[in-house]
């Protein structure tokens, strides 16, 4: 059975990864469900990759009916321990322009119809996620976009809206004024999940457009973010290749133990069809 270390989310524009060495393409049932697609795992610049198409091969599912929670358990099954995100944002600043790459390092979840947690039917987890992107492989990401000769900004605030429509110019300005520097539809909770499964997780932000609040430019389209993201595509291909070679063989960050104080539920009065149902996610510590 194929195993991949490191997994590869792949957002708006990117729903395959030129230069993977396909080995397997997999269908994965989860307890939550089935992911957006069947994962493809092969190797990636030497090292075994899983991809995933977040809204599906065709993109036919929309950013509020993605199962995050499938996605991720699914990857969770593989093996995955380290997951890199690929999507498409929106600038809140000036000078984060279009054509420009972000490596957010705070988060800021503004849905409000996604399921945010595998713990529940009677098990609580309380896990921490002060600061929820990987120190080590947001900055692999960072030193791989410079290597690749891009625009890359190595912090951020990055908003997420449930979408899938875009903000209105109140909303833009409104996040505008407290700093938020890029905005999506896809980051929470998949970040926080992957949190919750103990995996490293960063996203590689393709800044399209300027959202709605400049001025001076035209609203963002679906053509808009589309057309810069194509012109992306040599860009992040290189930065991936890179990043997977460049991060460290073992994790030594503190994402691989989120969970060790993070539960709080008694183990014997934990249903043991719950139990069972989150073995992949709590077993070193339930047995």
């Amino acid at each position: 059975m194929t195993e991949a270390r490191i997994g590869v989310i792949g957002g708006s524009g990117l729903y395959q990864m030129d230069g993977l060495e396909v080995e397997e393409t997999r269908a994965i049932s989860t307890p939550f469900g089935e992911p957006s697609a069947p994962l493809v795992l092969g190797r990636f610049n030497g090292k075994s990759v899983a991809f995933l198409a977040r809204h599906g091969r065709n993109h036919q599912i929309s950013p509020s009916e993605v199962n995050y929670r499938a996605n991720i358990f699914a990857l969770k099954l593989l093996g995955v321990e380290r997951v890199i995100a690929v999507s498409a944002c929106g600038s809140l600043r000036e000078d984060y322009a279009p054509g420009h790459v972000v490596v957010p390092d705070q988060l800021l979840d503004f849905t409000k119809l996604r399921p945010r947690t595998f713990f529940e039917g009677g098990i609580v987890a309380h896990v921490s996620v002060a600061d929820p992107f990987c120190p080590v492989v947001s900055q692999a990401l960072v030193e791989s976009v410079t290597a690749a000769g891009g625009k890359v900004h190595p912090r951020g605030s990055f908003l997420t809206i449930e979408g899938p429509r875009f903000s209105t110019r109140a909303e833009s300005n409104t996040f505008r004024s407290w700093g938020v520097a890029i905005i999506g539809m896809t980051s929470s909770p998949e970040a926080f999940l992957a949190r919750e499964a103990e995996m490293c997780y960063a996203v590689l932000a393709h800044v399209t457009d300027y959202d709605v609040w400049h001025r001076s430019e035209a609203p963002v389209t679906v053509e808009m973010v589309i057309r810069t993201l194509q012109a992306n595509t040599r860009l992040a291909e290189q930065a991936l290749a890179d990043t997977v070679v460049r991060l460290p063989a073992e994790r030594d960050c503190s994402c691989k133990d989120a969970l060790k104080d993070a539960l709080i539920t008694v183990p014997d009065s934990i249903p043991p069809e719950t139990l069972e149902k989150l073995r992949p996610l709590v077993g070193r510590y339930y047995g």
